[in-house]
């Protein structure tokens, strides 16, 4: 079945069964490799993307559910937050095999963007 997804800030198209994991469909059918597959089960959070500005493991999400939400991966993540995260990271050699880092910079944006959102609503920003 054909699907037209927002990712990455493009509209792609896609022509996979509606119950394919939305992260096979962004390494498969559209070759962005750096969300991994590692569980399987949505418990490690290797295969985290954002939907609709959300973290979410993509390998339990089937594709058939994104509807018209905009999908970002690592391979788009910008802004002062991943900046932030990028320069931590390296500062602090966090990489090692890197396996698993991707999905760990998105979980750590993710946090650290609601964590500013948050302060600031408490502050009347």
């Amino acid at each position: 079945m054909k699907y037209t997804l927002s990712v990455n800030g493009a509209r792609r198209e896609v022509d996979v069964a509606p119950d394919t994991p939305l992260l096979w469909v962004l390494r498969d059918s559209l070759g962005l490799t750096g969300t991994k597959y590692a569980c399987g089960i949505a418990q490690c959070g290797a295969c985290t993307v954002y939907v609709g500005g959300r973290p979410t493991r993509s390998c339990v999400l089937k594709v058939e559910s994104l509807g018209e939400r905009e999908v970002t991966t690592i391979e788009a993540l910008s802004g002062p937050a991943a900046e932030a995260v990028r320069a931590s990271w390296d500062a602090l050699q966090v990489p090692q095999c890197g396996y698993c880092q991707a999905g760990q910079v998105m979980g750590a944006v993710a946090l650290l963007t609601r964590a500013v959102h948050d302060a600031a609503a408490r502050l009347g920003r």
